[in-house]
């Protein structure tokens, strides 16, 4: 374990000189849809709720990371809002000094109700997922309904003033790929910014193929060719997607390409899983396990010791386009996204 000092305080760095910065906070396994590319058809195996970090868990381990040097947190899933008291979870992490950037990432089916409370408890963003704007396509897509429920609640999150709301959508050759255009007329009708991520093997049911892949360069060639695009500045040096955005200034883009154009060598996420592991990865074959010593009574030190390890041996990148490509054990619903 190594700290270099930043600007503000001590900060955690890997073998390879980044700094740790972002936390993916997964306060559940479970979710109310059944995407194709994500969770199985049939009954998943979600962990059982005695397995799952509690609140205090959660924000003791976040504390923990902020003192190591992350300053922005994103609540995942699962679907974070099946999560009973979630706003009482999103107090406690917007207290800890040190958390600048508190978000959530949701399918929005619940997000309406939910709002309110969340917003008044300190949340600053949201990233909602979404992956057609077709009824029909929705339904088959999540092997459920909603996408009513899910446009409304983007509206009213971006009504609500809570602040930036990205839309993402993962495309799928031949399945939703030919809306690309219309995710493009999206960002600019709804004032939102439309982030396309690249199929990533993560799924349940191994259906994905190289085959089924939309490259990001497709995917700004496209909505190029359609309506020009110019690119923007990043924001921070660990951006993992390219920004654009349209030459009459109406409307953003972001394209993430994690496959055919990784951006691992600035990478400064760490990810906690529901059920108290650390990964480095999304690709990790292997996970630090963070519950068991705490519940046995470890003191912060022995925790952020464990931490420190797990950081300093963070994978180079992952092996996607190598031949040495092993897929994770858990799938992205498991893993926290």
């Amino acid at each position: 374990m190594s700290l270099s000092k930043g600007p503000d305080s001590a900060a955690l760095t890997d073998g390879f000189g980044r700094a740790i910065g972002d936390l993916r906070l997964s306060v559940t396994d479970r979710c109310n849809l059944r995407c194709v590319y994500c969770i199985p058809e049939e009954t998943p195996t979600f962990q059982p709720r005695e397995e799952l970090l509690t609140f205090e868990e959660l924000e003791r381990v976040t504390s923990l990371f902020v003192a190591a040097g992350v300053s922005k947190v994103r609540l995942t899933g699962g679907e974070p809002l099946l999560r009973r008291d979630l706003p009482d979870l999103v107090k406690r992490v917007a207290a800890i000094e040190g958390v600048r950037d508190l978000a959530m990432t949701t399918n929005g089916i619940f997000l309406a109700k939910a709002l309110p409370a969340l917003q008044a408890a300190g949340l600053q963003r949201l990233n909602i997922s979404l992956d057609t704007l077709r009824p029909e396509r929705f339904r088959l897509l999540t092997r459920r309904g909603g996408l009513r429920k899910v446009v409304d609640s983007i509206r009213l999150a971006r009504d609500s003033g809570i602040g930036q709301i990205k839309v993402n959508v993962v495309p799928l050759r031949g399945f939703n790929d030919d809306e690309v255009v219309a995710f493009g007329q999206f960002a600019r009708d709804e004032g939102v910014i439309v982030r396309f991520i690249e199929f990533m093997p993560l799924e349940a049911g191994d259906v994905w193929t190289r085959e089924m892949l939309v490259p990001g360069a497709e995917i700004r060639d496209t909505l190029n060719a359609w309506n020009p695009i110019r690119p923007l500045d990043p924001t921070h040096d660990a951006e993992t997607a390219e920004r654009f955005a349209f030459e009459d200034g109406v409307g953003e883009i972001g394209i993430i390409s994690p496959v055919t154009r990784a951006f691992c060598g600035a990478c400064n996420r760490a990810r906690i899983t529901a059920d108290g592991k650390l990964r480095t990865c999304l690709f990790s074959l292997s996970e630090i396990d963070l519950k068991t010593p705490m519940r046995a009574g470890a003191d912060d030190r022995e925790l952020l010791d464990l931490i420190g390890g797990g950081w300093a041996a963070k994978e180079a990148g992952h092996l996607i386009n190598s031949s040495d490509f092993e897929r994770p054990k858990r799938t992205m619903s498991a893993i926290g996204g």
